[in-house]
């Protein structure tokens, strides 16, 4: 007799290959687009090119070493049924550096399609927003000085300003190309 459970046939490699084909075509479209665009590019978008292609490839090496340790971690903390704060606090850092490596790429891939001519300032404003949160997350609050706190206080106050100015010009931009009146 059948059992009442279905039957989930194990994940393979057809089960998410056109998630894989998909970036292998976008990462295809980005070198045919750039090969294309090359000959009428001038000297420095060749070079800002080519050190975007290659900090990619950095970042995505530091976004892979991250998430290997990340997982390493969270394995040894199954096995060994650690339930510490402080370990978790580590974990949530790793997983907040791993995030932050992402919207490194992805700030970077947006300049390697041509999306945006140099990296924008409100992406690399966020990105420090993400790293002061990061470092809240992981700071031990009984060894921390109070200075440390004031000063990194200060600094989000001062990047949640400054991303808020940045946003709100790209805002009154993007009216005055839609309504040029």
């Amino acid at each position: 007799m059948d059992s009442p459970r279905r039957h989930r046939p194990e994940a393979t490699t057809a089960d998410w290959s056109p998630s894989l084909e998909r970036h292998k075509a976008a990462a295809r479209d980005v070198f045919t687009e750039t090969r294309e665009a090359w000959p009428g590019l001038s000297y420095y978008e060749r070079f800002e090119q080519v050190v975007c292609f290659i900090l990619t490839v950095v970042i995505a090496a530091v976004a892979i070493a991250a998430l290997v340790t990340l997982l390493i971690r969270v394995a040894a903390l199954l096995l060994y049924g650690i339930v510490e704060p402080a370990v978790f606090q580590v974990i949530f850092g790793m997983i907040v550096t791993v995030l932050i490596t992402l919207e490194f790429n992805h700030t970077l891939l947006g300049v390697l399609e041509r999306r945006h001519s140099i990296v924008q300032v409100r992406t690399i404003v966020l990105i420090a927003l993400m790293a002061i949160a990061r470092k809240f997350l992981i700071l031990d609050l009984k060894e921390v000085e109070h200075t440390t706190l004031l000063g990194l206080a200060g600094a989000a106050l001062a990047l949640g300003a400054v991303y808020w100015l940045v946003r709100e010009q790209d805002r009154r931009d993007e009216d005055k190309e839609v309504s040029p009146h």
